[in-house]
Formats: C-alpha cells, structure tokens, sequence
C-alpha cells in the first residue's frame, strides 16, 4: 500500500519551469517578501535622535547589514546549504528531525522542540505586523482611519475561510505576488536615481564600521534581522516547490528586495527632516501609485499571513506523528496533498493575532517584539544542520567552520534581539516557552508509559488462541477483532493486550488482526507487510507511516484486508450460516486498551508532576479511537492501571491488610 494522493499539479510544482516557478513565489516568498513594509520604518527608530537615525553612515550602513543578512542568512544558509538537507523532499525543522533522530541522541529532541515551539510563536506575530503595516499605509491618505477595527476585520476572515480550504485563491498568490515584487523591485530602483551613492551599501565595510562605531548597534541588528525573518518558512516550504524552484526564484526575489531596500534608502536621505513621520515603503511610492500600493501591500499580507497559518497545521502535524503533541483532530478541506486544516489551532491562533493587535495596537510596537523568538528558532535550526552535515560525512573543518559561523552570527542576533524583551519580545517569548513545555512533557510522559508497558512473546499463546476459536462454548465476540498492539519489541505483543483476549471475558473470533504502527522517519511514506501467525486465525500487519501522514488504521486496515481477500489469503465471509449463504462479510470490532495512570501507584514525585501536567495536555487532543481513524461505534475501549505489580503498590496493599487485622483484633 503506497501513498498516491499527491496530485497531478503538486508534482507539476516540482518541475523547473515558469509554472514551477511562479507558484514558488506564492507559497515560499510571503513572509519575507513583506519585510520591507516594516524593516526600514524599523531602523529609523532605534536612533535617539532624528539626525543619528538618518545619518549618511547609519543609512548605509544599515543597508549593508540588510545586504549581507540576506547573503549569509538566506542565500548561503538555507538556499544553499539547509536546502540540500532534505528528507524525501520535505524541509523544516522537523523534517530535519526526523532525519537526526536514528543517531539515538538523548538530547537532540530538545533542539528540535525548542526551535518548533519559538517558531511557531513568532507565526503569531507575523499575520499582525503585516497586516496592521499594509492598513497604517492608509493613514498617509485619510489621517483618521480606524486601522485597528480594519486589521481585525481582515484577520477575521483569514482564519475564517481556512476552514474552507485555499485551493481556488491560491492558484492566483503566484501571479499576484510576481506583481509585488515587480513593484518592489521597479520603484525601488527609480528611487536609486535620486541618491546613486545609495549602491556604495554593498561593500561590507559599511556594515563593519556601523557595528564598530555606533552605540545604538545592537538596536539597529535587532531591526535589520527583520528583513531574513522568513528564511526559516523558505526552508520548511522546500517539499511545496522544491529546492531548484526555490533557488533560481530567490535570485529574482532577492534581487527585487534589495532594490526597495536601497530605494527606501535614498529617499531617507534625501528626506531626513521628515523620514521618521513616514513609513519609507509608502512614502517612495509617487502618489498617483499610493493607493494601488496599499492594496497591494495588504494582499502581500494576506498571502503571508495565508503561509504562516498553513505552516502551522504542517509543523504541528508533523509533531503528531514525531510523538512530540497530542493529537488533534484534522480535516482536509480540499483535495491538494498537505492542505490541512485543524480547527483548534486556527482559532486559537486567531485569539493569539487578536490579542496581539489589540496589546500592541500599532506596527511600531509589534516591531519592537518581533524577532526575538525566531532568532531561536535559527539556532536550533544550526545546530541540526551540523549534526546533519557530521552524518553525511562531510569534512570535519567544513562542519565545524560553519556551524562556528553561523552560531557567532546568530547569536550576535539573538542579543541584539534580547533589546526587545521589555520591550514587547517577552510576548513571544511567553508564548514559545508554554509551547516548549507542553511539548517537552508529552515527550517525557510517552516515555514513562512506554517504560511501564511489559511485553510478553506472542508465540507462546498461539494454541491458548487457537483453542479460543474452537471452543464453542465461549460466545462469539465478534468475526474479526483487531488490537493495537503497542509493543515495539519484534514477535513481543503488549501483555494487557493478551490479558483482555484470554482473562477478560475471553474473547473468541474467527480472525485476530494485531495492528503495529511504525512512524518512519520519511514523510510520505505509506506501506504495510502483513505476516500469518497462525493460518486462517492470527494476523499481525506493521504500517509504516510517514511523519506527515495522518494514522487512519480503519481506512488503511480496510485496504490490506482486501489484498489479502484478492490474494486468497484469507476468507472475510461470515460464519454464522444464515450470512454465509448471502456472501455477507463479517463484522469487525476494534479492542483499545486505555492505561491509566494514577499518582498513587508511584512515589517519584517529578514523574507524578509530568504525568499531572501530561493529563492536562491531553484535554486539548482527540481520544485514541478518533486519533487512529477508527469507526468509533466499532470500538470498544478497556481501561487499566498503568502501573501494575509496582513496590508501592505491594507496600500500600501489604499496609491496608495489617491495618485491617490490627483493627479486627482490637475488637
């Protein structure tokens, strides 16, 4: 069984081509291609005075900063480098992962959760700067518009039409977004010409002499690292468009932002009286074009808020299966491979968006709170890819050369960053921190119920089952009983799993299905080998399921059954002779065992707090009948402690039993 849902057009996108290519710039670009609607607004007011901020020196050497960001950070790090570090064509942090997790690290997890919890932090901010900065582009038209009430209104039905999916509009963001930065890249450059000296931002010695010479340094890297905030979506985005479609569009792109940088740029200092009234992205445009570029300002913003929210679902997705969130329930409103939609999410990132417009209420504020957390996230992010780089065998001294660079560079940022705490940085610090220890404890705790399971060899109770089936005299639960079996062990089943067939009202079935599921590090991966344990009785079928893909066992169980059927392996008709004679197939009934754990059972009172904090977490999820895809009115659900046959168990018991005595004797 393989996974053939990926449509016609998806692959399409794969293919270097104009099609290629222009859907690339309307996935991969939206985040960063918004950038210079705050970055530059951003520098001008980190000076403590109008003629520092707008210095011939600090404009330059800004830019610079701005140029060789985006040279090292996204040209040389993620284009060039994260790019190629691919697993079976999908990117991201977790991806990434997933890739690393097979070298059995006790703490490589960490920087995984670490830079998925900042990452996914920093995406609530970004559908608010963006979209607040295009609406504020109004005010240099009507002074008195009610920006807010329309930020909201907009937000409002982003996250309201998610839930229809996006595959009509989103055939149109790569036309719309190949205009925007057309426009960034046209204006941009007429600006040039009134200050040609602008270009001498390319040299680096400008940037050199800014962080050498300027006291406010730091404030201006924190503003800069604006313009390569959305690297890290270019990255998780690779499986979209793949790695050729996203470098050769990124030349383009580029080469379109740094002209409206440059063109900001000029007309800063051209126009330093009045430079920090203004947003620079508006005020280059001519006032004939004010209007149109607000338009489409707010249409870039949509698309980017549009990327954010739907990398969203995809990374949360993809930590499902990587076992480091609780499942939740998803919907696919179209038929587009990875669209995915997860109502909970949606609405509690449009909560999240609210409150931060309303928190900050302007783009000058969201700035200053901008950046922090996906510094982090890039670290993390580092770290992986040297660890990926170690594996693939690469040099040692390439390895170390840059993972040392790009730990400097960023970590240069990050402090730079660490200005914006206070300032409104603790936001998304807040937010990344509780997403961070809800993940780190439902790691923790899948551990400790992994600890606590005991497996026992499925072959010793071949004949015990055997005789189960024949024994008439024991009701028919049902024609097939299937269980999910959560041993990892090869030929071991989980104990309470034999204890429910054999001890708890012994269970006699004509067929005895035993689903294993194995969550394999590739994404797309969607296979099964079904193995005859005992003829015509016990099956046991492994599913390998990709970390992108969603567990439907009902769905995937209906299809290997099939085969079997097809190939004469097994007979699905229904015994009972008043069915069999119509060729009515039997019935199935799924066997979930439930463990739960009770604080009592154990005296460690780290691992009592985890699991508390753990049963929390797990409100927020599906149950496991609904997380499995499994028909729930086919599904029974059986209960059991945990913790069995512990030491303070025994004690407990051995304890209630003396104190009974010792009353009854004083009696």
């Amino acid at each position: 069984m393989k996974e053939k849902a990926e449509s016609s057009v998806a692959c399409n996108h794969h293919r270097v081509g104009f099609l290629g290519l222009l859907v690339t710039l309307g996935i991969v670009f939206g985040d960063i291609g918004t950038s210079p609607l705050y970055v530059m607004k951003a520098i001008l007011h980190t000076g403590e005075s109008i003629s520092e901020s707008t210095s011939e020196s600090t404009i330059l050497g800004a830019l610079s900063c701005i140029i060789w960001t985006l040279t090292l950070q996204t040209t040389i790090k993620y284009v060039c480098v994260a790019l190629r570090a691919d697993n079976n064509g999908e990117g991201g942090i977790l991806a990434l992962y997933a890739l690393l997790r097979r070298l059995k690290s006790k703490w490589i997890y960490l920087l995984a959760i670490i830079g998925a919890s900042t990452l996914l932090a920093d995406g609530i901010i970004t559908p608010a700067i963006t979209v607040t900065t295009a609406i504020e582009g109004l005010e240099s038209i009507s002074p008195n518009l009610p920006v807010i009430p329309i930020t909201l209104a907009i937000i409002t039905i982003i996250f309201f039409v998610q839930r229809f999916g996006t595959e009509s509009i989103g055939k149109s963001f790569g036309v719309f977004m190949l205009l925007w930065f057309l426009l960034l890249g046209v204006v941009g450059a007429f600006s040039i010409t009134s200050y040609p000296l602008i270009l001498k931002a390319f040299n680096p010695y400008y940037a050199a002499m800014l962080l050498a010479k300027s006291p406010e340094w730091f404030l201006i890297l924190g503003a800069v690292f604006l313009c390569t905030t959305g690297a890290e979506a270019l990255y998780s985005d690779l499986g979209h468009c793949g790695r050729k479609n996203i470098a050769i569009s990124w030349g383009f792109v580029k080469t379109m932002l740094i002209l409206n940088y440059l063109g900001q740029g000029a007309w800063v200092l051209n126009h330093a009286d009045t430079a920090l009234a203004v947003n620079p992205f508006f005020a280059i445009m001519p006032q004939s074009m004010l209007f149109f570029a607000i338009i489409m300002a707010t249409g870039a913003a949509i698309i980017a808020s549009q990327a954010l929210i739907s990398g969203t679902f995809s990374i949360l997705s993809e930590a499902m299966n990587l076992h480091f969130w609780p499942r939740m329930r998803i919907k696919h409103p179209t038929h587009v491979k990875g669209q995915l939609y997860i109502p909970m999410i949606n609405f509690a990132m449009y909560i999240g968006v609210v409150l931060i417009i309303l928190l900050f209420r302007n783009s000058s504020h969201m700035e200053a709170a901008y950046g922090l957390a996906i510094t982090i996230t890039m670290l993390m992010t580092t770290l992986l890819l040297g660890f990926y780089l170690h594996s693939k065998g690469v040099a040692r001294i390439f390895t170390m050369l840059f993972m040392g660079a790009y730990c400097i560079i960023e970590a240069i940022f990050l402090t730079a960053n660490l200005s914006k705490f206070l300032a409104g940085g603790w936001c998304t610090m807040l937010i990344g921190g509780i997403l961070f220890l809800m993940m780190y404890v439902w790691v923790k705790a899948m551990k400790i119920r992994r600890h606590y399971i005991s497996t026992k060899p499925l072959d010793d109770y071949y004949q015990i089952i055997s005789d189960i089936k024949a024994d008439e005299s024991i009701p028919k639960y049902a024609s097939n009983l299937v269980y999910v079996n959560h041993a990892n062990k090869e030929g071991a089943v989980d104990d309470k799993l034999l204890y429910s067939i054999i001890n708890k009202q012994p269970k006699r079935a004509d067929h005895y299905w035993l689903i294993n599921m194995e969550f394999v590090d590739t994404p797309d991966t969607l296979e099964y080998n079904c193995e005859t344990l005992i003829p015509d009785t016990l099956y046991s079928v492994t599913m390998h399921i990709g970390f992108r893909i969603e567990p439907r066992v009902s769905l995937y169980l209906r299809q290997v059954v099939e085969d079997l059927v097809t190939d004469g392996k097994v007979d699905l008709q229904s015994t009972y002779p008043s069915l069999r004679k119509y060729g009515i197939p039997g019935d199935f009934r799924f066997i979930i065992i439930h463990r739960v754990y009770y604080p009592e059972s154990s005296d460690n009172r780290q691992q009592n707090l985890l699991m508390s904090i753990y049963a929390l977490i797990s409100k927020i999820g599906i149950d496991e009948p609904k997380a499995l895809g499994l028909d729930t009115s086919m599904v029974v659900v059986e209960r059991v402690p945990l913790i069995i046959n512990h030491p303070v168990i025994k004690d407990k018991v051995i304890k209630v039993i003396k104190d009974s005595e010792t009353s009854q004797s004083r009696q």
